[in-house]
């Protein structure tokens, strides 16, 4: 049976629980938990640090509820396709697509809103045609997660290779679509609502973003799927002589990628009110980022979706905060960056320690 890694048993003994002395390799051992890189901990605390050093830089501009609000609407969109991102890369494997997908997604649901409402009256269509429209976009992700799926396990074709060829003819044929201009007959029931309504102090985007991530933590810990993308991301051939089908899976798992890609886009439609073409060439770096900065492994077999969440609010804290204490926007790509390749030689610092052990 493939099971997920687990904390030890109740009944090993533990050295932190006997009296005198031995207090100490117990302290060591929460010690090295709480500060492992893969650590939720570890990570959430790196976070309060950069909120902390921003707040002292400007107590006001940062601590006020607007810009909170802001840093978590902002968040939402990135939250929602690194949920997907999560699965892929605790398979060891990569989606460099998702931003096109997003891009793509959003084209196809505006594109299908103006088809039902007759174009000219898009803007003012009512919750039937705004529906199946969100429906297409998320359709039009999953099958695009499917197809990019189907050469990874079948073909056998690098997933970088794959949904780097994605990324682009994703966001090209949504070029095509609109012929290179923004669709902007968005409805305005749903700009008012999911993009940008609330419901009580709470905005939708942020509900919807965190309801994903809660059913994706508990898929990823708590089901067969779950497992069996630990498995394969820990050891694939092994996974597949127990009889896992390792293919179908991969299938399943860009599909879900896919899918909420298609969300993403809906979300970003929704709170933009247009396709945004130009604007989503880098959520794919920022989403790896925050994955693995959040203690999933690039290499596999390891993973949190708390520390995904985690890891996604890190880059939009550290942006909005380098935009407060006017650092110029350029910096902002710099940052991520480094973000990017910190949190990768983290990752292979607590491999070479567990090889050790």
């Amino acid at each position: 049976m493939i099971t997920t890694p687990s904390t030890p048993s109740a009944t090993a003994p533990d050295p932190g629980a006997t009296g005198g002395g031995g207090s100490r390799p117990g302290l060591a051992r929460l010690r090295g938990r709480v500060f492992s890189s893969s650590s939720p901990a570890w990570i959430f605390l790196v976070l309060v640090v950069i909120v902390a050093v921003f707040s002292v830089i400007k107590p006001h501009q940062f601590l006020s509820s607007f810009d909170i609000k802001s840093i978590f609407i902002n968040a939402s969109v990135d939250l929602v396709m690194a949920v997907g991102m999560t699965f892929v890369i605790v398979t060891a494997g990569i989606d460099l697509s998702v931003g096109s997908v997003l891009v793509f997604s959003g084209v196809v649901a505006v594109k299908v809103m103006e088809a039902l409402a007759s174009g000219a009256t898009a803007v003012s269509a009512g919750w039937g045609v705004i529906l199946v429209g969100l429906l297409a976009g998320m359709a039009a992700g999953a099958a695009w997660g499917v197809a990019q799926g189907a050469v990874i396990a079948k073909a056998k074709v690098p997933p970088f290779i794959v949904t780097l060829g994605g990324f682009g003819a994703a966001l090209g044929l949504s070029q095509v679509l609109t012929n290179g201009v923004d669709a902007s007959d968005v409805p305005a029931k749903l700009g008012n609502t999911i993009g940008n309504g609330s419901l009580g102090p709470f905005p939708w985007l942020v509900i919807i973003a965190l309801v994903v991530a809660v059913i994706g933590a508990g898929v990823l810990q708590s089901t067969r799927f779950g497992r069996y993308t630990f498995a394969i991301g820990s050891n694939a051939e092994g996974a597949r002589r127990t009889g896992i089908n390792v293919d179908r899976h991969l299938l399943k798992v860009y599909a879900v990628v896919g899918l909420l890609s298609g969300l993403a886009g809906d979300l970003s439609l929704a709170h933009f009110t247009t396709t945004t073409l130009a604007s989503h060439n880098n959520d794919n770096l920022t989403v790896i980022t925050a994955v693995i900065l959040g203690g999933t492994s690039l290499f596999g077999g390891v993973g949190s979706m708390f520390g995904t969440v985690v890891g996604v609010l890190i880059p939009v804290v550290l942006d909005a905060g380098l935009v407060i204490v006017g650092v110029q926007t350029f910096w902002q790509g710099v940052a991520v960056g480094v973000v990017l390749v910190l949190a990768v030689y983290a990752d292979q610092l607590r491999r070479k320690n567990n090889s050790r052990r």
